[in-house]
C-alpha cells in the first residue's frame, strides 16, 4: 500500500519537473528569436504538451524516462552556439529553482513546527513532500547535465569544442540512446545522480538555513 501511495505522490511531481523543464527550453529559445515553440504549442505550461507517453510512465515506476523534446531551430539565432547552450541550461536551472524553492518551504515548515509545536505530524509529511519534490527535481538537473547527446549537458560542452568536434558529438547522437540505456543498466546514472543530488542538496540546505535564521 505504501508503496501505490508513494507512487501517486510521484505523479504530480514528475508532471510539474517535466513541465517546467521542457517549458524553459521553449521560452529560452523563443526569447532568442525562435518562434518554432511557439508554433509547434510548447509555449504552455499544460503538462499533456510535453508528456511522452512511455517516457512519463517509467519515470514515475523507475525514476528512469524522458519527456518529448521541444523542437528549437538554431538558425534563428544570432550565436547558434550559444543559443543552444543557453536553451539547453534552461531546463536544469529550471528544475534547480524548484529544488530550492521547495527546500525553502521545507526549511520554513520545520521552523514553524518546531516553534509552535502545532500540528507536527501533518507538517511534518508536508515537509516530506517538498524533500521528495526537491530531491526529484536535482535528479533532473543531474541527469540531464550529463554530456551525452541528446542530454542537455551535450549541448552546454559544446561551447567548449571545436565546431568539428560539436559537430562529431551531435552526430552520436543517432547512437546515444542506446548507450543511455547501457549505462542506466549498470546503475552508472545511479551513481552519477545520486552524488550529484547529494552535493548540490546539502548546498541547497545551507543556504536555506542561512535565509531563515536571518527572516526568522
Amino acid at each position: 500500500m505504501s508503496y501505490l501511495i508513494e507512487r501517486l505522490i510521484m505523479v504530480p511531481i514528475v508532471l510539474i519537473a517535466l513541465t517546467f523543464h521542457e517549458f524553459s527550453h521553449g521560452f529560452v529559445s523563443t526569447k532568442l528569436g525562435d518562434p518554432t515553440p511557439r508554433l509547434t504549442g510548447r509555449m504552455t505550461l499544460n503538462p499533456l504538451a510535453h508528456l511522452d507517453p512511455v517516457g512519463t510512465i517509467l519515470m514515475i515506476l523507475t525514476g528512469f524516462g524522458w519527456a518529448k523534446p521541444v523542437q528549437i531551430d538554431p538558425r534563428y539565432y544570432r550565436k547558434p552556439k550559444w543559443g543552444m547552450a543557453l536553451t539547453a541550461l534552461a531546463g536544469p536551472l529550471s528544475n534547480l529553482l524548484l529544488a530550492f524553492a521547495a527546500m525553502l518551504l521545507y526549511t520554513l515548515i520545520f521552523v514553524v513546527s518546531y516553534k509552535t509545536g502545532l500540528f507536527a505530524e501533518s507538517l511534518s509529511a508536508i515537509a516530506g513532500f517538498f524533500l521528495t519534490f526537491a530531491q526529484v527535481n536535482l535528479c533532473f538537473m543531474v541527469f540531464n547535465l550529463i554530456p551525452i547527446p541528446p542530454l542537455d549537458g551535450s549541448r552546454v560542452l559544446g561551447l567548449f569544442l571545436s565546431e568539428r568536434a560539436y559537430f562529431k558529438l551531435q552526430r552520436f547522437e543517432r547512437y546515444s540512446m542506446i548507450l543511455i540505456i547501457v549505462l542506466s543498466l549498470f546503475n552508472v546514472f545511479s551513481r552519477i545522480i545520486g552524488t550529484g543530488v547529494s552535493v548540490v542538496l546539502g548546498s541547497i540546505i545551507d543556504i536555506c538555513n542561512m535565509i531563515v535564521r536571518l527572516v526568522v
